[in-house]
């Protein structure tokens, strides 16, 4: 096939244009922006999240008490000794021996102060057999766990000479150093893993190791680049090590997706007779255009996540955010100078087994891009679709309908150590036996005391009623603890709350504190603020604002999305479809999660256990990241969909060939989106897990179930239909404009299908 004048308008295609008759300058460009991101960033350094912008509510508000007065609790430990007879009491005088050794050794040590005996604390048990020795740990709470090691040996030793008392410590240090040991290393594994996963089935996708490597260098210098950008942004929105796992997350899926899909459109392009510089047009053009309205769509959805109010979401959003975009610009500048840089090299390292052409002569198929195994099971399946659009609709949308119905009972919940880590850790039995001896000791709630003078009259006297009936409302059993800071006119009280590690009851608790023992104590004196905070505390405020954000978050991401997806395909009928077939994609997930880690039905299949609760965070997180990942595929159809009906093809044929040449494309997009947050999936954590298997779950459903069966079903219903365009919404500006190209051929064309009211059909 000769050369043709292929003439494009649009940002993608000038964009795309500019970059390959300006390889070298593309290319450097994109080097110079990667370095002077990750230069700049090294330079202004990481503001990172303080504990105050972290939490909201009560729990904020306490955290900024303390930071103001300039106090920096340290990290408590506490150490468990239980009688393992029936017989032994904590009066006895074997017993009390092991206490005393407990507290030598610690105190030998050097590493902690203030260690108290429990029989002047009174923290001894109702049935007298286990008792509490507490202390600090000397210097900074945030590096006690590097700390810890020489009390835990000494803790140790005592237990050797005393084997009638289980001796076992406890505390925010030893804790850290248990998770550090046991889960350090499982993140970084999991980030650096996901690349060589990517690779491998970028290898298996294209069989030549140079077009494998592209799309992953371009999602890591993005990545690279988003990482210095995330430093300077720190200074105004602070950052915290989940909105970097998150951006490396995000970028790598939407840096390699993206790159894939223009790496496919230029090599079928080629393929289909078309000289490279031409293949390289239509590429920006098409895919070019369809990774502009992908990427500033899913920009918008992580968007979101700013109108929280929290400093944790709002650094994911913004990270999200900035590694989508730096990807999509990326995509639509460097990587068509790398093609045109590469020309037919870019086939340079082929694996003969692997490579397409190899597969489809295997296969008996045409030898035309798009064909193979992956095409011609969509070719199948579109088949019966199409013949039976109105069945395969009810049966997809009734599928969905039922994996999604358990979400209506989601319970979220801010999940407990025994929840989070089950009995993978010896030192969540010591968690659990702490409270099931003194409920809500292991994680009492925490009062915030501040006053003009802390040790004023009225002050103490406030104080010592709160104590009093902190314990007779119910609240608690005691014991309630006090220490005073007289320089700074402040004073913590912990109070242990009944129920323990059961949030539902302790949450009770925390409201009789709060609602009713706080307005009859402390709020009587004037100029005392009390706020209550403590885990429980925390992860109510958390959950109250989280539950308050969805509202706006869902409206803004539904709505902005609803309009981008107005304005690039100018249909009304696929900006309602798309909304609608994403949030049944995100419902689905919500219910496998439920299902899975609520309800525990096949948790076992994942490695993980049905714990009760989803974690508070997790599903305005994967609301926003779904909905804005699942445009990509749906974008990428679509604008395959409309290019073929601009062409002269009826539509339900529109279909066929949209959704058959995308479908290689997709599959392998979504094969490495899912094995990617699988990995996550796998680590010990269960709100890990949590997120891996509901991201993962996602992402399969919706590049199968949603845009291989339920798309084309809804599209072929609704005929010509799909592209009304109200006249009156004509005043809106057009962005569908980019794929638009021309191509003179002695060719008879084929007959243009009748235009629709308000669109413009034209070529």
């Amino acid at each position: 096939m000769g050369k043709r004048d292929t003439r494009v308008r649009g940002i993608a295609a000038r964009a795309g244009g500019w970059s390959a008759r300006h390889r070298w300058a593309a290319v450097g460009i994109w080097v110079l922006f990667v370095v002077l991101a990750m230069g700049l960033g090294s330079a202004a350094g990481t503001v990172e999240l303080k504990d105050s912008e972290q939490l909201g509510g009560e729990t904020g508000r306490a955290a900024a008490i303390a930071e103001q007065a300039g106090i920096d609790e340290p990290a408590g430990e506490t150490v468990l000794l239980q009688a393992k007879g029936t017989g032994l009491k904590a009066t006895d005088s074997e017993f009390r021996a092991a206490v005393a050794a407990v507290i030598k050794a610690v105190e030998g040590t050097g590493k902690v102060t203030d260690v108290t005996s429990p029989y002047d604390t009174k923290t001894i048990s109702k049935d007298g057999r286990s008792a509490l020795v507490q202390f600090d740990m000397r210097g900074e709470a945030d590096t006690a766990g590097e700390r810890v090691e020489p009390v835990l040996k000494a803790v140790d030793e005592v237990q050797k000479d005393h084997e009638a008392v289980r001796i076992e410590e406890i505390g925010g240090a030893s804790m850290n150093k248990t998770f550090d040991d046991a889960f350090g290393d499982d993140f970084q594994q999991a980030e650096f893993s996901a690349v060589p996963v990517a690779l491998g089935i970028l290898l298996v996708a294209f069989g030549a190791l140079v077009a494998a490597l592209v799309p992953v260098l371009l999602a890591i210098t993005a990545i690279m680049a988003t990482m210095g950008l995330m430093m300077i942004v720190s200074h105004v929105q602070p950052m915290d090590d989940t909105s970097s796992s998150v951006m490396l997350l995000v970028g790598l899926a939407v840096g390699v997706d993206y790159c894939l899909f223009y790496l496919r459109r230029e090599r079928e392009e080629r393929a289909a007779g078309r000289d490279p510089e031409t293949a390289l047009r239509i590429a920006a053009a098409t895919s070019g255009r369809a990774i502009i309205v992908s990427g500033v769509t899913v920009c918008v959805a992580m968007a979101g996540m700013l109108f929280t109010g929290i400093a944790t979401f709002k650094a994911m959003g913004l990270a999200s955010l900035m590694v989508v975009a730096v990807a999509m610009v990326g995509s639509v500048t460097v990587l068509p100078a790398v093609l045109s840089l590469l020309g037919k090299r870019v086939e340079t390292g082929r694996i003969p087994f692997l490579h397409p052409d190899k597969r489809r002569k295997a296969n008996g198929g045409s030898g035309k891009a798009g064909s193979g195994n992956d095409s011609r099971f969509w070719t199948a399946v579109l088949r019966v679709v199409l013949a039976k659009p109105a069945i395969s609709l009810i049966v997809a949308a009734g599928a969905l309908v039922a994996i999604a119905a358990p979400a209506l009972g989601m319970k979220t919940q801010n999940l407990t150590l025994d929840q989070e880590f089950g009995d993978s850790l010896p030192i969540v039995a010591t968690y659990e036996r702490v409270n099931e001896a003194f409920p809500g000791g292991s994680d009492p709630a925490e009062v915030v005391v501040r006053a003009d003078d802390i040790n004023s009259p009225e002050v103490k006297s406030a104080l010592a009623d709160f104590r009093a009936q902190a314990v007779s409302s119910g609240a608690s059993r005691g014991p309630v603890d006090v220490k005073v800071h007289d320089a700074q006119n402040i004073a913590f009280v912990y109070v242990p709350l009944v129920g323990g590690s059961n949030l539902d009851k302790a949450e009770k608790s925390l409201t009789i504190l709060r609602d009713e023992v706080r307005p009859a104590t402390l709020g009587k004196v004037d100029g005392v603020e009390a706020p209550i905070s403590g885990q429980v505390a925390g992860s109510k405020d958390f959950n109250d604002q989280l539950v308050s954000a969805v509202a706006p978050v869902f409206v803004f991401v539904v709505v902005f999305a609803f309009v981008l997806m107005l304005l690039s395909f100018r249909s009304l009928t696929v900006a309602v479809t798309s909304i609608v077939l994403n949030l049944l994609s995100v419902g689905a997930a919500y219910g496998i999660l439920v299902a899975v880690f609520q309800h525990g039905w096949g948790a076992s299949l994942v490695g993980a256990e049905g714990v009760g609760a989803i974690v508070t965070w997790l599903p305005l997180f994967l609301f926003v990241i779904l909905f804005g990942l699942s445009m990509d595929y749906h974008v990428f159809v679509v604008s395959r969909i409309r290019e073929a009906r601009l062409r002269g093809l009826t539509t339900r044929d529109a279909i066929q060939h949209g959704v058959v040449t995308t479908a290689g494309v997709i599959t392998s997009a979504a094969v490495i989106m899912v094995a990617v947050f699988a990995i996550f999936g796998t680590l010990s954590m269960q709100s890990m897990k949590q997120m891996g298997v509901g991201l993962a779950a996602a992402v399969l459903i919706d590049a199968t179930i949603i845009r291989g069966v339920l798309l084309p079903a809804v599209m072929a219903l609704l005929g010509e239909r799909n592209w009304y365009f109200p006249k009156w919404l004509n005043r809106l500006p057009d962005l569908s404009h980019d794929e638009s190209f021309e191509e003179p051929s002695t060719q008879p064309q084929p007959p243009q299908p009748p235009a629709v009211e308000g669109e413009r059909v034209g070529v």
